[in-house]
């Protein structure tokens, strides 16, 4: 599979080649490639990381119940880290597609998380300029979109971490969570949790587990605690 047969496959309408030869290069393939009319992936990396954190921004600030600001702060961070994009690259395949100078490849660098985080922001930023905005804001939404929904699912986002900061360090030993009803049978259990600071229930949650039940109690109390 082509690089191109690869991002019509990801629905990608892309129509100018150069964007994308250049999004896949990296530096240490240049310096050993002196070719004509071709650049690095540096610049698209930059383009690219901006329109990552203009739709990360809307995205949060549109979630319901809506989240603080400093909690949006926390929650963009850890869906745009280097880990996070590198990641990303993996589930779709794109570190396949990199053009990487010898010495790079020898030490690894088609799996470096950093080479391939930059090359994440790079085609993304390709995308940008060949087709817009919209273009790239679907190629984000069918990879972080649904993480961003279920944040709780994947461990991108803890909320009793969150709600701890919320309500200040140095309360730690007076927030505290505690299961008020289980449901179902042993096979299939439903917790109901309380989030209680000092007496005071700041929110509840159900879940198939203790955890799952703590992490929306969290999540309705920051929702509650945000309005």
């Amino acid at each position: 599979m082509t690089v191109y047969d690869w991002l019509t496959e990801l629905g990608v309408p892309w129509k100018n080649k150069k964007y994308y030869e250049d999004a896949f290069t990296h530096t240490s393939y240049l310096n050993e490639h002196k070719a004509k009319n071709r650049h690095d992936n540096e610049r698209l990396e930059f383009l690219g990381d901006s329109v990552l954190q203009i739709w990360t921004a809307d995205h949060l600030f549109r979630l319901k119940p809506e989240l603080p600001e400093g909690i949006m702060t926390s929650y963009r961070a850890q869906l745009v880290c280097e880990k996070a994009l590198a990641g990303y690259s993996r589930k779709i395949g794109l570190p396949e597609y990199l053009k990487l100078g010898v010495g790079e490849e020898k030490t690894g660098g088609r799996d470096r998380d950093s080479v391939i985080a930059d090359a994440f922001e790079a085609v993304l930023g390709a995308i940008y300029l060949d087709a817009g905005y919209y273009a790239a804001s679907q190629f984000l939404d069918r990879m972080i979109k649904p993480i961003l929904e279920h944040p709780e699912s994947t461990g991108v986002i803890n909320y009793k971490s969150r709600l701890q900061e919320y309500v200040q360090s140095d309360r730690r030993d007076n927030l505290v969570y505690r299961v008020v009803e289980t449901e179902g049978t042993s096979n299939d259990p439903t917790f109901t949790v309380e989030a209680v600071l000092e007496d005071v229930v700041l929110g509840t949650g159900k879940g198939s587990s203790k955890k799952k039940a703590e992490q929306e109690a969290a999540k309705d109390a920051i929702s509650k605690l945000a309005r």
